[in-house]
């Protein structure tokens, strides 16, 4: 792309394809685990660029980082035939991802690229990654119930539109069967199902077992498995919330459901910790409990007379410890909390909600 800043400025406002710049290029100069640095490049932090490799292998990267004239890149990809000194070619637009309501029905991933084969996307539109913040006084109330479908959770739980909940548990006590039964009873109009870090077998068992085909009609899924990228993981989570907020800003009541919050927070972990940055608590970066509340702040209710985002994020307690820091975390940020028991779930009692343990903070404002 040539042509002036004002015309390249222009061009990024405008909805057009990411376009290499290769009379801005760098070099690649150092790797270290899956951190690549760069020299010559001037990027700043979020920018996308293309990192020519052996061959006709390019390896897409974004930055993540820098230190005086060095920039820290991520790949989103697998890195392949990449050696000292291949050239970084930034692109021209910032990240830009599909919406609109052709994709109801569809599995995408982290970059909201098709994973079902049911051939490409035809957006209404493509839109910013990063939604717009909400002023919190603009925000309606929650003052009305949403039916999630599990008579436990609706009885003593009692959810409220716009509310944010967190299932606590161990691996293998129902929480991905849970998620699956709330997709397929909720009245919510639409729902958003992320599929963060979690095993790639799960991922279709989750599709065609869990959610089902009267499920995923009104369903849009995006998948990042755990052998994704870190970086990957993260776009995975910020994609599905930003797909949550187009349908809300739709009018329409969304259920979003993400497995699970924790991979989230590990994935931030990864590039923190790539990128120099020292831990603090448990080997997590101080960046990571910075980064929880942003995502889960953009959910909830919009304005008056607007949708909502009735949001369940799992968080794994690893060992069923239920001060483990992420976990800690999130239930200072979240609207409420559902934990699932193992013994419970040993004794063959699903959903295994252990309710004294449970709150719904906002209960008393819609029952």
């Amino acid at each position: 792309m040539t042509g002036t800043l004002a015309e390249r400025l222009d061009q990024l406002s405008r909805n057009v394809p990411a376009t290499p710049l290769p009379e801005l290029s760098g070099r690649l100069t150092r790797m270290v685990g899956l951190t690549l640095e760069c020299v010559g490049c001037p990027m700043v932090v979020g920018d996308r660029c293309l990192i020519q490799g052996h061959g006709s292998v390019d390896v897409e990267a974004e930055v993540v980082g820098f230190e005086d004239d060095r920039v820290y890149l991520m790949p989103l990809t697998a890195i392949e035939g990449l050696r000292p000194g291949a050239r970084v070619i930034p692109l021209s637009t910032a990240s830009r991802v599909p919406v609109g309501p052709q994709l109801l029905g569809r599995v995408v991933n982290g970059n909201g690229e098709p994973l079902d084969g049911k051939g490409p996307l035809q957006p209404e539109a493509r839109v910013s990654l990063a939604g717009a913040i909400i002023n919190p006084l603009h925000r309606a109330p929650i003052r009305q119930s949403m039916d999630v479908g599990i008579r436990a959770i609706n009885a003593l739980l009692t959810v409220g539109q716009g509310q944010r909940l967190g299932l606590f548990a161990g691996s293998g006590v129902g929480k991905s069967m849970l998620l699956g039964m709330m997709t397929r009873f909720t009245n919510a109009d639409i729902t958003v199902v992320g599929l963060i870090g979690e095993r790639g077998r799960e991922v279709k068992e989750f599709i065609e077992d869990i959610l089902g085909d009267d499920g995923l009609s009104r369903s849009v899924v995006v998948a990042s498995p755990a052998d994704d990228s870190p970086l990957m993981r993260l776009r995975a989570a910020m994609l599905t919330t930003r797909i949550a907020e187009y349908y809300r800003d739709q009018g329409k009541r969304v259920l979003l459901l993400m497995d699970s919050l924790t991979r989230y927070a590990q994935a931030q972990r990864e590039i923190a910790l790539a990128v120099g940055e020292p831990p603090a608590t448990k080997g997590y970066p101080p960046s990571v409990f910075a980064k929880l509340p942003q995502l889960v702040e953009r959910t909830g209710n919009g304005k008056p007379g607007g949708g909502s985002i009735t949001a369940f994020y799992t968080v794994l307690t690893e060992g069923d410890d239920q001060q483990d820091p992420v976990a800690d975390a999130a239930r200072a940020i979240l609207d409420g909390h559902i934990v699932l028991s193992r013994r419970l779930a040993e004794e063959g009692h699903y959903p295994a909600i252990d309710v004294e343990a449970s709150v719904s903070r906002v209960m008393p404002q819609v029952a």
